[in-house]
């Protein structure tokens, strides 16, 4: 990643965009893969596998717990030598920073470890974010969790004794992760896990959790009607190829579907599912920037879609994103370029994520000087002129910084002159921390690979 000025003044597209976008592996799968192969009875390597801060914390935290994990960046490969559910290191202390698949995983696995105790802390931000639901499972199945500051929030301390099974009731409605990380420890139980829903819940990333268990050797998670799920005990994780192929990272790649719209010209995404051919649930997003006016294709040189921008008008949509919200932002941030209002619902619960997403996407929009209405779960984007030499604040949330980024390649004042800049650029190291590498590298003569 190269080291970018503060605020980071966002070069226009002075011609169509041109190229091959190499996507990063999943984070959500990554880390997912990271703690099914440490379940697992044998080394397990990572293939594709994402390198950023989030999945850097997750392979950090595992091996502080005694779990051997080599890393290999250049060949986006990580070995993790699984332990079968035992955790080595009877006492730790790890560190989570803003990762919240790392802290709802980990606090997971340790509170269904045989012995030990250990302890969970993350940034202040990580502090406030959603753990009521899991912590409040997990003792009610018998596991001693000490919420050191504030109850049911981090820094967490977990004095293990094995997980019991049996029926719980998990309100799951602020983090699907907190269901999945309960679900990929049932296994460890002492009898089945049988999970009754309280609220609401985001299933498509709870189905990814449970279709990878399965490649990992689990049986079906059943759905007990639509408010229950019932995961097996007993059946131990295996990868008899002893290797897992992450899928390219469909959230990342909105981004990069939604340049065409903004900046004209094609791209290819090698690797890249349709909606519904993955694991990943943010593959949807894909269908609604077709209804803005995306052409997708499967790449003629291998798996993978090619995205055009079609020679029609950009037209704004309705949209509920309760199921793939971590997309909302990047169809957003383009909203400004497209003819009729935008509106998005279903985002309620982002207001607990990196930042209150919902608030500060209305607050930087208006800033940009667009009509913005926003409701609790919803914003309503009306387009008007753009603003021009406007810093935007990316609260240090990733998302942020990648979809305005996208926004800033219009050539808003039609000479090439940057007219939007981008406060703490380098909070992208999350989740891509290439990502503007790979912007420069299709910005380059519009043409060529970036990587």
């Amino acid at each position: 990643m190269s080291a970018r000025p503060d605020p980071l003044p966002v070069l226009p597209f002075r011609q169509p965009a041109r190229g091959t976008v190499l996507l990063p592996g999943s984070k959500s799968l990554t880390n997912r893969a990271l703690l099914l192969a440490a379940l697992c009875d044998g080394p397990v390597t990572i293939t594709n596998a994402l390198f950023s801060e989030d999945t850097t914390l997750m392979a950090a935290a595992l091996a502080a717990l005694g779990i051997e994990v080599q890393a290999d960046p250049a060949a986006r490969t990580i070995r993790v030598a699984g332990r079968g559910g035992e955790i080595p290191t009877p006492s730790a202390d790890l560190w989570v920073g803003n990762a919240g698949t790392a802290a709802r995983f980990l606090t997971a696995l340790l509170a269904a470890a045989p012995h030990g105790i250990h302890r969970i802390d993350g940034v202040a931000q990580m502090r406030r974010r959603p753990m009521q639901g899991l912590v409040a499972a997990l003792r009610s199945l018998g596991v001693d969790i000490k919420c050191l500051r504030e109850d049911g929030h981090l820094p967490l301390e977990i004095h293990a004794h094995g997980l019991a099974g049996g029926a719980v009731t998990l309100d799951a409605s602020e983090s699907s992760q907190m269901l999945s990380g309960l679900l990929m420890v049932a296994p460890l139980a002492r009898r089945p896990l049988e999970v009754g829903l309280a609220g609401g819940l985001r299933w498509p990333f709870v189905q990814m959790t449970a279709r990878l268990m399965e490649e990992f050797g689990q049986p079906p998670v059943e759905r007990v009607g639509s408010h229950r799920v019932r995961a097996a005990a007993f059946v131990p994780y295996r990868r008899p190829t002893g290797g897992y192929e992450i899928e390219p990272d469909a959230t990342a790649a909105s981004y990069f579907a939604a340049l065409p719209l903004v900046a004209g010209g094609r791209l290819a995404l090698p690797g890249l599912r349709r909606p519904g051919d993955g694991l990943q649930g943010d593959t949807q997003f894909l269908t609604v920037l077709e209804r803005v006016g995306l052409t997708l294709a499967p790449l003629a040189t291998g798996p993978g879609l090619e995205v055009t921008a079609r020679d029609v008008a950009r037209r704004g949509v309705t949209q509920d994103f309760r199921e793939f919200s971590d997309t909302f932002l990047t169809l957003a941030a383009i909203a400004p370029l497209l003819e009729g209002p935008t509106r998005i619902t279903g985002i309620g619960h982002t207001r607990r994520q990196e930042t209150d997403r919902v608030a500060g996407i209305a607050r930087e929009l208006r800033k940009l000087g667009q009509e913005v209405v926003e409701e609790e779960d919803a914003l309503t984007i009306t387009p008007r002129p753009l603003a021009t030499d406007v810093t935007i604040e990316t609260d240090n949330d990733h998302r942020f910084a990648m979809s305005f980024a996208i926004l800033g390649c219009h050539d808003r004042r039609g000479d090439g002159r940057p007219w939007l800049a981008l406060r703490n650029p380098a909070c992208c190291a999350k989740t891509f921390p290439e990502f503007f590498d790979v912007l420069d590298g299709l910005r380059h003569d519009g043409a060529g690979t970036a990587a």
